[in-house]
């Protein structure tokens, strides 16, 4: 039996050294926690296992929050984007996300050097093999080397890690992902604490040689001729920009895959977990729509200077040979060769519904839990949780009230509300469909809405917070401004109006009014009042935004008013659950298991309906009479 010696005492650890690893590793220590991150790989630390992009439709809007609340993903995002892309700015602003191209090699190097640079963070390479509880609570890990550290908080972020295992149409082995170790021995230990496991899978892409493309038959897609970037307070984007490409599958490539499809783990038996509805793999998709004669496939680099390309929409577990057949079929792809081979992985996971509202274990205190291993799919979703329970330590160690910042606030909370109310029994992805109140929840207004929150939780800096403070500032002074500078409808103003494809008002109107007219943006608006051209464009964009949805606007913050007296409504953690009249036996089950902190999550619970609400309210306004009456006595 290995003996292990305790090595070290730190307030968290942190257990895995991916996207929700790292966010939260950065965010613990800066917020002044002595902060553990352990990693089977330190040259592994924010590696992209899939895509080499971030951001993409609500994924984006996280980034953005990320930033916005001193996260770290945007700036990293931002030092290695090789193509920004604002994705639908045709349709309305609270749809519009920024996604972004990195180059692979670059963005690991970003988050490895700031990580090392990072006052209160120790980051060693070592694989966890046990947890150990005292008296119920998380209180120190073992190590594959024979270590044991000590925490007042420990988080798993061990993303596809544990017990991975990786398939290549029949063939198969352990792994977290190729070419790394998968964590069997963490798995064990988590279930002699009593947290339950389950299955998921997802694939890869291959990618391939860029040498062998023919990028003349290829479809370029280029990227936004002013990259923005993801962060609010960073220096930008620098980077030469690259364009990707685009092809596509066609009856000849499905036709190899349907002749293949016996040989793929999806459909052999060989992975029965649940894979991610929404990036299936390529046989899935052809099984599913024999109807589509050809899927769009993305020829993306992966670096300034990386030979290879990724190729988006192509995940897939079937054998290499079978995989390198179905890519030669394709325009532009007939004489390329894979080097990475694409491959499916299966690995445990944990129901997100054993966690609390912050993302630590009812059953385990001290133990928290954030990223893939919640049942996630994403970076960007891995990396808003990481970021989500660091607050929450931090608030714990602090004596400060958990970060809840409500789902009309932050896309971020919908996501974790989402698991830990809801669950999920697939992967969850991030979309803005998921937001009730995603007109509040523009990636424009990120920073509005969360820099004052981070602020307040001490991971917001004075530099941060400053550039926060011109920009509000710089909102506010323009929102002012529209609202009670007028023009009066004289003849002068007649060819101006007409100039612009609108009639001349009946009467004097402000700034604000005329902006609200179809043909005028902020730009236009300067044939009134030159000056708003001295603002810098993210602030006409924020406040055009806001002036032209008004009406909306309002709507939304009415509905989000009434959702918060729910969520202001406390649930006591012992809530007697059997007692309140009214309640099925299945909703005294599911609230007696998910312990919602409010009457708004418990509402959220799926099977707990508005009359079930409804008679928990009652039943607290009992409680508190019978409390006033004992008072008194």
């Amino acid at each position: 039996m290995v003996s292990h010696s305790t090595t070290g005492v730190f307030d968290c650890i942190i257990i895995g050294g991916g996207h929700a690893g790292s966010e939260a590793a950065a965010a613990t220590a800066r917020m002044g926690l002595a902060t553990l991150l352990l990693t089977s790989s330190t040259d592994h630390l924010g590696q992209m296992s899939c895509n080499p992009a971030i951001g993409g439709l609500a994924k984006g809007h996280m980034v953005r929050e990320i930033d916005a609340l001193g996260g770290r993903m945007g700036l990293w995002a931002d030092s290695a984007t090789i193509q920004f892309k604002m994705l639908n700015t045709s349709k309305g602003p609270a749809v519009r996300a920024p996604r972004a191209q990195m180059d692979r090699e670059l963005y690991a190097r970003a988050v490895k050097n700031d990580l090392y640079a990072t006052p209160n963070l120790t980051v060693i390479q070592d694989m966890v093999t046990g947890l150990e509880l005292s008296g119920g609570r998380a209180h120190a890990v073992t190590t594959y080397l024979g270590r044991r550290f000590e925490a007042g908080a420990i988080m798993v972020t061990a993303g596809t890690f544990l017990r991975g295992k990786l398939f290549f149409g029949e063939r198969s082995h352990s792994g977290g992902r190729l070419g790394d170790a998968a964590s069997d021995a963490l798995s064990p230990s988590l279930e002699a604490a009593g947290i339950f496991l389950r299955r998921f899978m997802t694939c890869t892409p291959p990618r391939v040689l860029g040498a062998g493309i023919d990028f003349d038959a290829l479809v370029p897609q280029p990227g936004d001729e002013a990259p923005r970037g993801f962060s609010f307070h960073g220096p930008g984007v620098s980077l030469p920009q690259q364009p990707c490409y685009m092809t596509w599958t066609n009856e000849k490539s499905h036709a190899v895959i349907r002749d293949n499809l016996h040989r793929s783990p999806m459909y052999n038996g060989a992975i029965p977990g649940p894979g991610p509805r929404y990036c299936p793999a390529i046989e899935d998709k052809i099984a599913r729509f024999p109807e589509k004669t050809r899927h769009q496939i993305f020829v993306e680099p992966e670096g300034l200077h990386d030979p290879l390309f990724y190729l988006n929409n192509l995940p897939t577990g079937l054998p290499v040979e079978v995989q390198q057949t179905f890519i030669n079929t394709m325009p532009g792809l007939e004489r390329c060769r894979i080097v990475r081979p694409g491959y499916a992985i299966e690995y445990d996971c944990i129901d997100a519904q054993c966690l609390k509202p912050t993302l630590e274990c009812a059953a385990v205190p001290g133990l928290w839990f954030a990223g893939q291993v919640n049942g996630t799919s994403g970076y960007e979703e891995a990396a808003a949780q990481g970021i989500f329970a660091a607050i929450n330590i931090a608030a714990r160690f602090r004596g400060k009230a958990p970060f809840l910042p409500g789902r009309d606030v932050s896309y971020i909370h919908v996501l974790t509300d989402d698991l830990t109310t809801k669950g999920t029994n697939e992967p969850y992805r991030m979309f803005t469909s998921r937001a009730e109140h995603r007109l509040l929840l523009r990636e424009g207004n990120a920073d509005l809405r969360l820099t004052p929150l981070g602020r307040e939780y001490g991971l917001v800096s004075d530099a941060q917070w400053a550039v926060f403070s011109r920009r509000a500032a710089a909102v506010a002074a323009l929102t002012d401004a529209l609202n009670t500078i007028t023009i009066r409808p004289d003849a002068a103003m007649q060819p101006v109006f007409a100039s612009l494809g609108e009639a001349l008002p009946s009467n004097t109107r402000t700034l604000a009014d005329i902006l609200r007219r179809p043909n005028v943006s902020s730009e236009t608006l300067a044939v009134f009042w030159p000056d708003i051209m001295t603002y810098p464009e993210d602030v006409r964009q924020e406040v055009e935004t806001a002036v032209a949805y008004q009406g909306y606007l309002d709507r939304q913050h009415d509905l989000a008013a009434r959702s918060a007296s729910l969520e202001k409504t406390l649930l006591p953690e012992d809530m007697p659950y059997k007692d309140v009249a009214g309640l099925t036996l299945e909703v005294v089950e599911k609230l007696t298991a998910l312990k919602p902190m409010t009457l708004g999550q418990a509402g959220r619970v799926p099977g707990v309906t508005p009359a079930a609400v409804a008679c928990l309210d009652i039943h607290l306004r009992k409680m508190s009479r019978q409390k006033d009456r004992a008072g008194k006595e």
